[in-house]
Formats: structure tokens, C-alpha cells, sequence
């Protein structure tokens, strides 16, 4: 796409640079079909955690449509902040928002169960933890020295790995008991589905090239969607003739609730968020302009960061962080015009604005979702492992790896260990977070690499 009839070389490495509309309109929108599932997918698994999401024996299906709205919604307006800019806020880089994976593995047993009244403490710990992420800003560039390949790499491969299972018993009929006591949960028709998801994704991935392999996890979804419409018949279309055309946000829509579990657990991980950002930024400059980013927009970036995640909390939506997809896109098309994410922002805020396109998208089947996510999580362990590529392993950082990956991920799998902490306020707040197994390895990484000698004999 980085032809002559877009713009000149130095053009397109200009984030300043508007190519003409009727290019920068269908670029834009490659944006937004790139993201756009993974986007979507964590309200989906939160809501279906708690316990009211579609299928679940207390689904709410107005608050689940909510959820997926806010999503897209605010997305559209984080990126805004990020590509127009306020002040100091925002990188004016070609940066896409979206609802961020990392803090899954935090947010799944924080509201497991709790159904949507568990959506209080986490949306005021999703404000909360915004406000902290906006304040990282001032300080995230003098700290990059502690953030080396070793441990950032090690904290994307476990945010995969933990989210692993969450695809595959999506793949097999979703997640909770409710799920697994129906007799068709595991069967031939679920896998079916989800693994005509997969195939159809890897297919459009490797074998076309521009728009459609940006958007190869949409289209394969929309593959799945099809399978199970018309050849399982399990789409269910009911709800979504009382969902509104337009509905506008609703501030404080789930109420106000401070639980320090989640709101400590909300910190920590825009902390990981941070440097998540300041790699996707990095990612971006090298990519698509062939130079380090500045201070000023990794500052910019993660300012944007915070301010997107608390505003879109206090409207009930989850964190928004970049998205790594996206600057893969950058790097393909060869273009840096912060105008053209822009654009894709304005149709993202447009769709965001009815509630009929967050119905249309809750019918997706379960096992359709999970085909998409079992790609989408892999990715993101594959991601980290790429990252893992550029570090030394030697006996010191073989050391650190194991040890941080061993521990954390024992612990996500054997919670139980911890019943030392017994059974008080302060003790399920550190059992919560220890047990979510990325915060105890990300920590332990991070300590390890400082305090650990350079030479081990």
C-alpha cells in the first residue's frame, strides 16, 4: 500500500501527514478491522466469569450489551486522545486503543461469580487503576532500565499462557459449571465451529496479503458465525430486537465500590500495561518511521493510557492499553499517518453509540468465540516469546525465568498452596492476587533482575 498514489516516502513516515481520503477512509477502517474481535472479547469472558453473560442461567443481557458498547465506544475515544492529543497526553502517534487481555487474569477471579453486582468494585478499581497508569507517565521513561527483554518477554508469554485455558473451554462450550453440565459442552458440533475459526484465520492470514490478512481473525469469526447459523442453527437472535439503535453512555452505570483487592490488582497491572505501551510505541517508531521513539511519547503514550482507562471505567468499560496488532500493521503498510487511525476512531466512536451492534455481537456462540481466542492468545504467548528472542541466557537470566515462570504459574493452577494467608480481609486480598500467577512472576522478575549479579559461576 506504500505507493506513490498514498504518498511520498518522507510523506509516510510523517505521523503529521493526511493521505488523500480515499485512501486514508479504507486504511482507517483496516484499523479498526484489525482490533475489532480482540477488542470485543474481553467483555465477553469478564461478563461470562461473573456469571450474567449470554447462555449463563443468570444472564443480563442489557448489561453484557452495555459492556460490549462501552468497548467499542471507548476505544474510539482512547485512540482520539492518543492521535490528536491534549497537552501532554497523548503520543500523536498512529496508535490504536482497545480493551486490553493483560488484565484478564486479574479481573476473571476477581468477579468470578459475582455476577453484575460484582461490576462495582471492578469498574471503580478499573477508574482507579486508570488515575495510577496516568501517573506512571511521569516517570515510566527513568524506569525503562529495569524493563529489560527478560522480564517484559516473560510477562506477555504468561499473560497467554494463563489465557490458554480460557480459549479452549470456550472452544468446547464456555466456561463455568453451568456450561460444563450441558451435554453437548466438549461435543463434535462446538469444535466444529471453533476450528472452522481457526482454519479460515490461518488461511486469510498466510495466503492474502493487505486488508483481509489484517482483518483474518474477524473474518474467520464471521466463518464460525456462519457455520453456526446455518449449519448447527445455535445463533439465537432473540435479544437483539430490543436492543436500541442509539443509546449514549451512562456514567456510574454499575455504581461506585471500592474493593482494595481489585484496586491493588488494578495497579500492579498498569504497571505491566505501561511497559506493554512503551514497547507497542517503541514498535511503532522503528516500524514505521525507522527511529527510537522520543520521551515525550512514551510519557504522551502512557498518559493517554491512564486517562483512556479511567474515563472508560467510570462508563463501564474495561482497561484500554495499544494494541500490539496494530503496529504490526504499521510496519506492513508502511504508513505513519496518525490521521488515518483517526479515522478508523470516528467509525469505531460511531458504532460505539448503538447498542444494536453490541447485541449482534453477543449472539456470537461460545465455541465460535473460543476458535478465535485460542489464535488471539496464542499470539500473544508467541509475542513473548519473540520479545524472549533478544535475550543473553545465560546461567543468571535462565535462572530468573525459570523460577518467575515456575512460580507463577503454579500458583494460578494451585491457589490452594496459599492457605497460609488464611482466611481475613488482608489475607484474601494477597491470596487474590498472588494466585493470579502473572503478578507474582512479573514481580519476582523484576526484583531478580535487580538485585541478581550480572556473572553467575
Amino acid at each position: 500500500m506504500s505507493d506513490s498514489s498514498i504518498g511520498t516516502p518522507e510523506q509516510l513516515r510523517d505521523p503529521n501527514y493526511t493521505p488523500p481520503l480515499a485512501q486514508a477512509v479504507p486504511l482507517g477502517i483496516q484499523h479498526v478491522m484489525a482490533m475489532f474481535a480482540s477488542n470485543v472479547t474481553p467483555a465477553i469472558i469478564v461478563a461470562g466469569a461473573a456469571g450474567f453473560g449470554f447462555g449463563s442461567p443468570n444472564a443480563d443481557i442489557a448489561s453484557i450489551n452495555y459492556m460490549i458498547q462501552m468497548s467499542i465506544l471507548f476505544a474510539g475515544i482512547a485512540t482520539l486522545i492518543q492521535t490528536i492529543g491534549m497537552g501532554p497526553v497523548g503520543a500523536r502517534l498512529p496508535i490504536v486503543q482497545g480493551t486490553s487481555f493483560a488484565f484478564l487474569p486479574v479481573m476473571i477471579p476477581a468477579v468470578a461469580g459475582a455476577g453484575v453486582g460484582g461490576m462495582a468494585g471492578l469498574m471503580t478499581g478499573v477508574m482507579i487503576g486508570g488515575v495510577f497508569h496516568f501517573l506512571l507517565g511521569f516517570v515510566i521513561g527513568r524506569i525503562r532500565f529495569a524493563l529489560p527483554p527478560l522480564v517484559t518477554g516473560l510477562i506477555v508469554l504468561m499473560i497467554g499462557l494463563l489465557l490458554i485455558k480460557v480459549g479452549i473451554e470456550y472452544a468446547a462450550g464456555g466456561a463455568g459449571n453451568f456450561n460444563r453440565s450441558k451435554p453437548e459442552w466438549g461435543g463434535g458440533a462446538n469444535w466444529t465451529m471453533a476450528f472452522t475459526v481457526i482454519i479460515v484465520t490461518l488461511g486469510i492470514k498466510f495466503f492474502t496479503k493487505g486488508f483481509l490478512s489484517a482483518a483474518a481473525v474477524l473474518i474467520g469469526l464471521i466463518a464460525g458465525y456462519l457455520v453456526a447459523h446455518f449449519g448447527f442453527g445455535v445463533v439465537d437472535y432473540s435479544k437483539v430486537g430490543f436492543a436500541a439503535n442509539f443509546g449514549i453512555p451512562s456514567p456510574f452505570k454499575f455504581g461506585f465500590e471500592l474493593n482494595w483487592t481489585i484496586i491493588i490488582g488494578m495497579c500492579l497491572m498498569a504497571f505491566v500495561s505501561a511497559v506493554e505501551t512503551v514497547g507497542d510505541v517503541s514498535g511503532i517508531t522503528k516500524g514505521g518511521a525507522g527511529r527510537e521513539a522520543t520521551e515525550k511519547e512514551i510519557s504522551g503514550a502512557t498518559f493517554a493510557d491512564g486517562l483512556g482507562t479511567a474515563v472508560a471505567g467510570m462508563f463501564g468499560a474495561l482497561p484500554n492499553t495499544s494494541f500490539s496488532q496494530n503496529v504490526g500493521l504499521i510496519a506492513m503498510t508502511g504508513i505513519m499517518s496518525r490521521h488515518v487511525v483517526t479515522i478508523g476512531a470516528i467509525f469505531l466512536v460511531l458504532c460505539g453509540l448503538s447498542p444494536k451492534i453490541a447485541a449482534y455481537v453477543n449472539t456470537i456462540p461460545y465455541p465460535v468465540l473460543g476458535g478465535g481466542v485460542i489464535v488471539m492468545f496464542g499470539m500473544v504467548a508467541a509475542a513473548g516469546i519473540n520479545m524472549l528472542s533478544d535475550v543473553k541466557w545465560d546461567k543468571r537470566n535462565m535462572v530468573i525465568f525459570a523460577v518467575s515462570l515456575t512460580l507463577g504459574l503454579g500458583l494460578q493452577q494451585v491457589p490452594d498452596a496459599l492457605q497460609f494467608l488464611g482466611e481475613s480481609a488482608s489475607g484474601k486480598t494477597f491470596n487474590m492476587l498472588l494466585s493470579t500467577g502473572l503478578l507474582p512472576a512479573a514481580v519476582l522478575a523484576i526484583v531478580l533482575n535487580l538485585i541478581l549479579p550480572e556473572h553467575i559461576d
